[in-house]
């Protein structure tokens, strides 16, 4: 699984705002990790967490919570890849239309039968088969220390028509859409 390299990643950032796009569209997204505690590390450039003075762009929104908890998946798709390298760790990534979202440091490690990819997290009772449907809000993973990483979290990142979103404005979005619509529900009571 590849994160994303780029000569300069901000040329590569969708230009599209997730507020303007059709507010039913959020309706049905979840928030991607149980057991949340902190945001750990934005999307953009940022210093190496692994010391010195280099600057990396960082393709995703890193999420803080205790080591087991469950990873939910975003919005409804089709598991794309399951994979294990020494970056993003044990993960997995799905489509929902021109949209993908990367799930990494995940517990559980990848396993191949009858020529089929999985991810497989026994202690978690969760198995993820490459090609398969899986519904918004499902538990596709959890937290774990797979790959490179300082700490438990999960690094969520996404891409919209193969460019880099920032993960924040995304949530920021979503959060903006439920409160709107549980103004609307509650002037409809009144």
């Amino acid at each position: 699984m590849s994160t994303g390299t780029a000569d300069d990643p901000a040329q590569r950032i969708a230009q599209i705002n997730p507020t303007q796009v059709a507010a039913r569209t959020w309706e049905g997204a979840s928030f991607p990790v149980e057991g949340f505690q902190a945001y750990t590390s934005p999307f953009g450039y940022r210093a190496s967490p692994y010391g010195g003075y280099t600057q990396e762009f960082h393709y995703g929104l890193d999420m803080a919570a205790p080591e087991g908890s469950y990873i939910r998946n975003w919005w409804s798709g089709k598991v794309v890849e399951v994979s294990d390298d020494s970056n993003c760790g044990t993960s997995v990534v799905v489509e929902s239309g021109p949209w993908l979202h990367i799930y990494c440091h995940m517990q559980g490690h990848v396993e191949k039968e009858n020529g089929k990819l999985y991810m497989i997290d026994r202690e978690g009772g969760i198995q993820i088969w490459e090609g398969q449907q899986i519904q918004a809000g499902a538990r596709l993973g959890r937290v774990g220390m797979t790959g490179r990483t300082t700490g438990p979290h999960l690094h969520w990142g996404l891409k919209y028509d193969d460019n880099w979103v920032d993960p924040a404005l995304v949530l920021r979005a979503m959060y903006q859409n439920q409160q709107q619509t549980a103004v609307n529900l509650q002037e409809r009571v009144q």
